[in-house]
């Protein structure tokens, strides 16, 4: 607002030969085409001079805002002349009431009481403790226990796709009552009739997959978290992650030197160089948090590391024995699919929530079979294959489904040509291209160093749950393929 002291607050005298403002409301009733107009001469234009703003010692006074006004209780009437006092009484007067009977029944309203009687059910007894069984050794003894989806005795279970067999035990495992319900349990069952419907699931991977570019963020997080509990008072070592979680170096290689004996060496010791600061971050993130294991420079592509090491197909946590998944934050994480392990690629935040416990939430896919007959000829290169079925599962149209391969073809089809088939899954639109676990998996792991004790449990659990591929015997989960 102007300076007070340059208004002239006096109404001014109108300017000789010229016509009185008319007021605003009169103007706007007013025909503009109809207002007199001075015609004995040109207009003449009225101009005043303010009185010059007193001498002070700040020169942009004048441009200075006035002070704010004095902020004054607001009065209101008395209760009595106010409208509905007497209903805000009365409510009032049940509030009180109904708060003096609850004290009675610990002070706590009914859908806060039906909250905490769930969590404390949820926390005393899992929903399906009933399907816990124990997996024998040949030997003696026993491998560890898992949920025996067999022991559901469910007809529904034994037309499901092996890839939503995984989903299902994931479910039955973590049913909390919480996170995870009876109800959600229900619709993994009953796949054939909910899938079409697109219905919600949670899902809970059991190990996340990182790499170095995507990789870093989350492990800067999570040391902010740390840093905000500390601040807090509290024990910054309480932040971890709830799953392990595999960070791959890999995305930093550069190629400096080629074509000599050294090559190698010397660009890994350039790659150090420049990535020293995020290496050494990386290092300490490896020590600092429980489940975090950190495959450093040099190693490998992360598929292959996932593909060669990483992948366990089954866990054995504490005595509980469940199928491996993983998501990762590449896109062609799916080339675990190819050794029986369902994964899939995730962005950033999904992967963060993954590591904090946290279930993903995903519509419950269709799966689309694919059969493979035969073996290729002569000549037929991998790629070939590769190209041939990306090209038909493209045209069928196969966008956020899940592909299951199946069939004799199968046998023939080496775990290296599986993980290529697999690594496409981007290419062609599914969300993975899944091979469930056959003898050429068992090979696959013996070839990679994992030791006989580890294959003979690997074995063991997928045939006591209905989740291992025989091709000598007979198959009958052929309802979802086409």
């Amino acid at each position: 607002p102007p300076n007070p002291t340059a208004v002239n607050p006096e109404p001014e005298p109108h300017c000789p030969g010229s016509r009185p403002t008319p007021p605003r409301s009169s103007l706007a009733r007013t025909n503009p085409t109809r207002l007199p107009v001075n015609r004995t001469g040109p207009p003449r234009i009225c101009m005043k001079l303010l009185p010059t703003p007193p001498a002070s010692s700040d020169p942009y006074s004048h441009h200075r805002l006035p002070p704010p006004p004095q902020l004054r209780r607001a009065s209101f009437p008395p209760a009595a002349s106010r409208p509905f006092a007497g209903l805000l009484r009365a409510a009032r007067v049940r509030c009180s009431s109904s708060s003096a009977a609850g004290r009675g029944r610990g002070s706590v309203a009914p859908a806060v009481a039906r909250f905490q009687r769930r969590m404390a059910v949820s926390g005393t007894e899992h929903a399906y403790s009933n399907i816990l069984t124990s997996l024998p050794k040949p030997e003696g003894g026993e491998y560890g226990k898992f949920y025996s989806l067999p022991a559901l005795n469910d007809p529904r279970i034994d037309k499901l796709p092996y890839s939503i067999r995984i989903l299902l035990e994931s479910a039955i495992r973590n049913c909390d009552g919480f996170q995870v319900t009876k109800n959600d349990v229900e619709k993994i069952i009953d796949w054939e009739n909910t899938s079409p419907k697109l219905a919600e699931i949670p899902f809970k991977p059991a190990r996340v997959l990182l790499q170095d570019f995507t990789g870093v963020p989350a492990v800067v997080d999570l040391a902010a978290m740390r840093d905000a509990l500390a601040k807090l008072g509290s024990d910054a070592n309480k932040i971890n992650p709830l799953v392990p979680v595999d960070l791959v170096i890999d995305h930093s290689v550069q190629v400096d030197v080629a074509r000599s004996s050294n090559a190698l060496q010397s660009n890994m010791e350039l790659e150090f160089t420049r990535n020293r600061e995020r290496f050494g971050f990386l290092k300490w993130g490896s020590t600092a948090f429980q489940n975090m294991l950190v495959v450093p420079p040099g190693s490998g592509i992360v598929h292959q590391v996932n593909l060669e090491y990483l992948g366990r197909v089954v866990f054995n946590t504490d005595g509980i024995m469940y199928p491996d998944s993983v998501v990762g934050t590449d896109s062609h994480t799916t080339m675990i699919d190819g050794l029986g392990v369902a994964g899939w690629g995730v962005g950033g935040i999904e992967a963060e929530a993954t590591m904090l416990g946290q279930p993903m939430s995903m519509v419950l896919p269709g799966v689309v079979g694919f059969k493979l007959t035969g073996k290729l000829r002569n000549g037929v290169t991998a790629t070939d294959l590769v190209l041939t079925v990306t090209q038909m599962l493209r045209k069928h149209g196969v966008v956020g489904k899940f592909v299951e391969f199946h069939g004799e073809g199968m046998g023939k089809l080496s775990l290296a040509d599986r993980a290529t088939i697999a690594n496409m899954s981007p290419e062609y639109g599914a969300t993975m291209g899944f091979f469930p676990v056959d003898h050429v998996t068992l090979d696959y792991l013996r070839l990679t160093g994992r030791s006989d004790e580890t294959v003979s449990m690997i074995e063991a659990y997928l045939r006591a749950n209905n989740m291992f591929v025989d091709y000598n015997e007979v198959c009958l989960f052929l309802s979802y393929c086409a």
